[in-house]
């Protein structure tokens, strides 16, 4: 079966991969419309997991305009988050729909996470429907452009806050509704851990070229970090990952290509030639929430790249995009993802010396 919907074809049996077994798993995504967030739905579909698909873009309330504003224009520069995405064809229904033909089951939700009480309604359906929850994806990036070529004194501080809390409040407000059904089902399956993922952009903390973007990316991680040492006991882990470069439906008509041609845009990008699809970060997910000893990685972040060497899996193509390698042999070894020297500076402190128990 092939669907080809949001400028990214899907086939439901891509190469020789074998997705983990995430069936009985039921499993959040918010921000499930587009991007990372459909290509994670889709990749915890076909290890059969039950995929709530949530976002704001529906076939039954779209708000029109009367274009899509193009990648880098004007008008696309100057579009806040909550106008950034009208008018695009891709909807939850879709992905929810694509989730079902990959042989998991998807639940298109209509919800806007910056609205407390209906994610806190969501997780009560959930908790309703299910009785469980054991993975929570959280995908709402600040969709809008960034401001990049402008020092922090030139920066649009309205564009600038909106867009960090559509990517950061997101986050905070999902997780802490869907938390305690987490802990719930973590506790009654010993066996295997619940997961928080935090979707990113970059595994480091080095400058990111505008001050917005650098502290939403930055904050994600660290987000993660935290969850995870008031999560330590409660046998959910919480991670944050980085895709590399995307042939997300943005991207991909950013360039003016489809998935079927995506070649062509090497010529305008050459490091476009070791980009990945979204499924490829979703793959990531899957295995993560198999892995029996997620625990461990708890509280750091990770590349998709990086995972697909551990867990050995593919694009939908059958290839191994690697970014951070082909970013060394090009650029030099100047990524520097975090490792464990630099976790060393994250434990200890006076929280852990003088309240080691808590919570």
């Amino acid at each position: 079966m092939s669907i080809s919907l949001g400028g990214w074809a899907m086939t439901s049996q891509d190469s020789s991969y074998r997705p983990p077994d995430l069936k009985g798993r039921v499993a959040l995504v918010a921000g499930a419309t587009r991007g990372v967030g459909r290509g994670t739905a889709l990749a915890l579909g076909e290890a059969g997991a039950t995929v709530y698909c949530t976002g704001r873009s529906t076939r039954t309330k779209k708000t029109m305009r009367l274009e899509t504003p193009r990648r880098g224009s004007a008008e696309a520069r100057k579009a806040l988050p909550a106008d950034y995405y009208k008018n695009r064809p891709e909807t939850i229904e879709e992905t929810a729909e694509m989730v079902s033909a990959r042989g998991g089951q998807g639940i298109p939700v209509v919800v806007d996470h910056l609205e407390p009480e209906k994610v806190e309604k969501l997780i009560s359906r959930i908790r309703r429907e299910q009785g469980e929850l054991h993975v929570l994806v959280n995908d709402i990036s600040e969709s809008a452009e960034h401001e990049f070529g402008k020092p922090f004194w030139q920066a649009d501080l309205t564009r600038g806050f909106a867009m960090f809390r559509n990517a950061v409040d997101t986050h905070i407000i999902t997780s802490h509704f869907a938390a305690p059904l987490l802990i719930e089902t973590a506790a009654k399956e010993q066996a295997q851990s619940g997961l928080i993922v935090e979707i990113g952009d970059g595994d480091s903390f080095v400058y990111r070229g505008n001050l917005f973007f650098d502290m939403i990316k930055t904050t994600v991680i660290r987000q993660a970090f935290t969850m995870a040492r008031e999560l330590r006991r409660k046998n959910v882990a919480a991670i944050a990952l980085t895709p590399g470069f995307l042939r997300s439906e943005i991207m991909l008509e950013h360039f003016g290509v489809s998935e079927a041609n995506w070649r062509d845009a090497i010529g305008k990008n050459p490091d476009y030639i070791t980009s990945e699809t979204p499924l490829f970060s979703g793959r990531a997910i899957a295995a993560l929430a198999a892995d029996p000893k997620i625990m461990q990685k708890s509280g750091r972040v990770f590349s998709s790249w990086g995972l697909s060497e551990e867990y050995d899996f593919c694009d939908r193509d059958g290839s191994h995009p690697h970014w951070g390698r082909y970013f060394r042999e090009k650029y030099g070894d100047c990524l520097k993802p975090c490792d464990g020297t630099f976790y060393e500076y994250w434990s200890g402190g006076p929280m852990d010396t003088i309240y080691a128990n808590w919570p």
